[in-house]
């Protein structure tokens, strides 16, 4: 049995240290990067239980109960700070990234103290999928609450939208790492390559508006 409360507290401890040694300005990050693996501590504990009351097999919960509780989960740190602290726009992505980022960093040691490390190739490709997968989510969830946010009509609509977008992107990934094979490991670059692209066509953009 893996006791995944006591790696969150062995995990937790060093940044609740550091948030109180660097200051105000960068205490968000710190708090965020708790709060990440926070949630990721809760959504294990609410999976088993969802899939224990709707007997659920492993591939019903990996598919159709884990992208919606953890989707869910990231998304109530964030909501909280919107809510309370009413953050400028420029903050808001941050803020969603960091928390998937330590979601994303809690999930993946877990998955190692309970399934080993002996395997470098297997490990390398789901750390990197894994992590740019929960990013991604971030990104979409942080990027479309910067802009439905400043909006009051939109805010209900535009955070159920994006949370099913990032529920979807997690489903579907989920759903290619339980088929295995060669589909396992489009899931773990599939990702990468979104990001990747992303990024690429940010910086198109900025230098042509720099050229122009």
């Amino acid at each position: 049995m893996t006791y995944i409360e006591n790696i969150f507290i062995c995990m937790a401890s060093p940044l609740l240290v550091a948030a109180l040694c660097m200051g105000r300005r960068r205490l968000r990050f710190f708090l965020f990067g708790v709060a990440g693996m926070g949630v990721c501590l809760l959504s294990a504990y609410i999976n088993t239980f969802l899939a224990a009351v709707y007997q659920a097999d492993a591939l019903a919960a990996t598919v159709e109960i884990a992208p919606v509780v953890e989707e869910v989960m990231k998304l109530l740190p964030l909501v909280f700070y919107l809510l309370v602290f009413e953050p400028e726009a420029e903050r808001i992505k941050p803020a969603a990234i960091t928390a998937a980022l330590s979601f994303a960093t809690f999930e993946n040691v877990c998955y190692l103290i309970q399934n080993g490390a002996g395997r470098f190739s297997f490990i390398f490709f789901r750390g990197f999928g894994t992590g740019a997968m929960h990013v991604l989510c971030g990104l979409i969830v942080g990027g479309g609450l910067t802009y439905a946010w400043q909006r009051t009509w939109l805010k209900i609509a535009g955070t159920c939208g994006l949370l099913g977008a990032a529920i979807t992107l997690h489903a579907i990934y989920n759903l290619l790492i339980a088929y295995g094979g060669t589909a396992q490991y489009i899931a773990y670059v599939l990702p990468v390559l979104l990001i990747t692209a992303g990024k690429l066509r940010i910086f198109r953009s900025l230098g042509g508006s720099r050229l122009a």
